[in-house]
């Protein structure tokens, strides 16, 4: 799209405080110069007018913190081709900005991914890769789930502070079991480096995981899963992090993952703002059917379920715009509040929300034009179009 002026007029627009209706957003160089109700509008020459059918509306590009691959694709390829083909193919579902997410590996494999990000240069139309989710080897072993048990390692402070230096600081995120040795003195040094931490695959009882919170913890990994079940005398990690409101809990709605009554509770007791939808998607998804490879684990898929051979859930075939409609479906929130779990809460999360996750002047342009179940007709990426869907949009 060049250095030209670009708007959506006479549009439904999705403002962090709520709907502005008949509105319009201007932006140029990728970044939103206006917006503002068309009463105020005033057209340039020089500006490109794209017209958006009447029953849709534009909302923040949605940011997914925890994703492991797409189309064939995986974050753990250490290839520049698979970030590529991840980045392509987010924006069909709504996303604009993601985070790569690692699994429990060697160390070899785990840094060569690391220094694939770190030397990743961003392409115009596509998903903005904005660092790396690390999730493992810093796990609890009887919490691994669809991990490799054979990677698992204590937390070590001074193996992360060595592969943030090969990430090039890009490691914004980091799932850990702070119940395990060194856990506390690691939790310090993610502080240190201000990377967000995240309680998941973690065996913590309330005690533990309570600790942990006081000295820093703010976000759960994946609520529910890898961790214990809430029990009415022993309310574990879960109890903990469902009841304070210092963490943000990440939520897989595709009703494999929770059950939607579970999915229902969370949101009572999170609310709008302590919710982080993601996907947790593995390279299947997009593929369709059949046999899959996550972190050198062999993964079958049928329908919108992946699992490992013993039955273990891996991952999912999320698409975010899914798993906001599931939202809705599940709890009876409204289409607004399940966008913010999408957008200005992830961002938040990761420090990022001063350009990203919201629609305001000065933030990037990234914007999805959605109808009211959550369809995806178009995505913009930083300014350009990313995803057009075919006959949707003049």
């Amino acid at each position: 799209m060049g250095e030209k002026r670009y708007a959506f007029v006479s549009v439904r627009i999705l403002l962090e405080d709520g709907w502005l209706h008949d509105g319009y957003i201007v932006w140029e160089n990728g970044t939103i110069v206006e917006v503002g109700k068309m009463d105020h509008f005033k057209e340039n020459e020089h500006s490109i007018i794209i017209r958006v059918p009447d029953d849709s509306m534009i909302v923040p590009g949605f940011i997914d913190v925890h994703i492991h691959g797409a189309s064939g694709a995986d974050a753990m390829d250490g290839t520049k081709e698979a970030l590529r083909t991840m980045a392509q193919a987010l924006p069909k579902e709504g996303t604009t900005s993601f985070l790569a997410t690692t699994m429990t590996a060697s160390s070899e494999a785990i840094e060569r991914a690391l220094m694939n990000v770190a030397k990743d240069e961003a392409m115009e139309g596509e998903a903005e890769l904005l660092g790396v989710h690390l999730e493992g080897p810093f796990i609890a072993p009887n919490r691994v789930g669809a991990q490799h048990p054979h990677y698992v390692q204590a937390p070590d402070a001074e193996r992360f502070a060595r592969w943030q230096e090969l990430a090039n600081g890009l490691i914004r995120l980091v799932t850990f079991a702070p119940e395990q040795k060194g856990g506390m003195v690691f939790l310090r040094t993610l502080r240190e480096h201000g990377v967000t931490a995240s309680l998941g695959h973690s065996d913590a009882d309330a005690e533990a995981a309570l600790q942990a919170i006081e000295q820093g913890v703010t976000h759960c990994t994946h609520l529910f899963n890898g961790m214990r079940s809430l029990h009415h005398r022993e309310p574990n990690a879960l109890g903990a992090v469902l009841l304070d409101e210092r963490v943000r809990c990440e939520l897989i709605v595709d009703g494999l993952h929770v059950h939607p009554h579970i999915v229902k509770l969370a949101y009572r007791l999170k609310g709008k703002d302590g919710i982080v939808l993601i996907t947790d998607a593995m390279r299947a998804k997009g593929l369709g059917d059949g046999m899959y490879d996550l972190g050198g684990q062999e993964v079958k898929v049928v329908g919108n379920q992946a699992t490992l051979f013993d039955g273990t859930l891996a991952g999912s075939v999320l698409k975010m715009n899914e798993a906001i409609r599931n939202m809705c479906l599940f709890t009876g929130c409204s289409l607004e509040e399940a966008i913010r779990m999408a957008t200005i809460n992830p961002a938040k999360q990761i420090g990022v929300d001063d350009r990203k996750g919201s629609i305001a002047v000065g933030k990037d342009a990234d914007l999805v034009v959605i109808n009211d179940q959550c369809d995806v007709w178009m995505t913009i990426c930083r300014g350009h179009i990313a995803y057009q869907k075919e006959g949707g949009i003049d």
